[in-house]
């Protein structure tokens, strides 16, 4: 005889967001956003590859700006009013991320801030031959 496994289904957590924090991300090859709420918890994520886009396409403004708005939309269901905004990368990706925020509508944007790394050093260069 066969034994029937049970399964049992994932709740939905029962999140009430007022404000939160958008990490974003990018880099040559793709774009990753993450709402988190105000103590760090991840509410949600998301790279361009699950609005189905893949290979270079990934990078684009376009798929950033698809991207967010899914996230965000996402954040308007557990209430989302105010959002704050860390941005690492330097890729052209930003520029739809921006772009999608502003035409979410509804959602204030309490701060910007930049957090890509900027080097200050270089490696030595290797000492010249001599002959």
């Amino acid at each position: 005889m066969a034994i029937k496994k049970t399964t049992t289904s994932k709740k939905k957590k029962n999140i009430k967001l007022s404000s939160g924090l958008l990490y974003v991300n990018t880099s040559s090859n793709n774009t990753i956003v993450t709402l988190t709420d105000e103590k760090g918890n991840k509410v949600l994520w998301g790279g361009t590859g699950i609005i189905w886009y893949k290979w270079s396409k990934k990078s684009t403004p376009y798929a950033a700006e698809m991207l967010t708005k899914h996230i965000i939309e996402e954040a308007k269901n557990y209430g989302l009013l105010q959002i704050a905004i860390i941005v690492k990368g330097t890729w052209i990706a930003r520029d739809g991320i921006f772009k999608a925020i502003n035409d979410a509508g509804n959602v204030e944007i309490t701060f910007i801030k930049e957090v890509t790394p900027i080097q200050f050093g270089w490696c030595k260069w290797r000492r010249q031959r001599r002959i």
